[in-house]
């Protein structure tokens, strides 16, 4: 069986490994083991959620999974400048993560967009 390629949730599983790769680099190379677990909990949970929206029991169950993605995403983007602003993680493995992360953030806006415009129809 084929299954149709799905954007977001390839992005967010390749984000998750990359988030996985950040906790191990923070753990072993800077030693930071508090906010390094917060970015792992929330980077990862993004396709866990998408995920499990794919499997809904209904629309809006998918909707709400979708949104809580969302706020998964804008939490780590929230971990993400705290790294960066206090000199823990550098410029360059910061903005590559930011941009994917808004990247995610932008697709997850989009589907919630269109979810409301169908359900006011």
């Amino acid at each position: 069986m084929h299954k149709k390629e799905n954007i977001v949730m390839n992005k967010s599983k390749a984000f998750a490994i990359r988030i996985i790769k950040l906790y191990k680099y923070l753990c072993d190379t800077k030693n930071e083991y508090v906010l390094s677990k917060q970015i792992l909990r929330s980077g990862t949970s993004i396709g866990a959620n998408i995920k499990e929206a794919q499997s809904g029991q209904s629309r809006k169950d998918f909707k709400s999974k979708i949104y809580i993605a969302y706020k998964e995403a804008s939490e780590t983007e929230y971990w993400l400048e705290l790294l960066h602003e206090s000199d823990i993680l550098e410029d360059n493995l910061f903005e590559s993560l930011y941009n994917d992360n808004y990247e995610i953030l932008s697709l997850l806006i989009s589907i919630t967009k269109t979810l409301n415009k169908e359900s006011k129809k």
